[in-house]
C-alpha cells in the first residue's frame, strides 16, 4: 500500500477481509482462540481456496480453475 488506510491500493485484499469478516467474524462468538483459529482455517483453506467461486476466475472455484 502506498499510504496507510488506502483501500484502493489493495482492493483485492480489502475485499477478501470484508468477505472473511462477513462470513466468519461478525455475529460469531468463539469461546477460545483455538476455536476461532479452527474456524478461520476451515473457511480459508477448505471453503474459500477450494470451493468458493471467485470473480477473477470467471466465477469458478480456484480448484476448478486450476484443473
Amino acid at each position: 500500500m502506498s499510504r496507510r488506510g488506502n483501500c484502493f491500493d489493495n482492493a483485492v485484499v480489502e475485499s477478501f477481509f470484508h468477505t472473511l469478516k462477513t462470513h466468519i467474524i461478525h455475529d460469531c462468538y468463539y469461546k477460545t482462540r483455538k476455536q476461532a483459529n479452527k474456524a478461520l482455517f476451515e473457511y480459508i483453506e477448505i471453503y474459500y481456496n477450494r470451493i468458493d467461486p471467485h470473480s477473477a476466475n470467471g466465477r469458478v472455484s480456484p480448484q476448478q480453475y486450476e484443473q
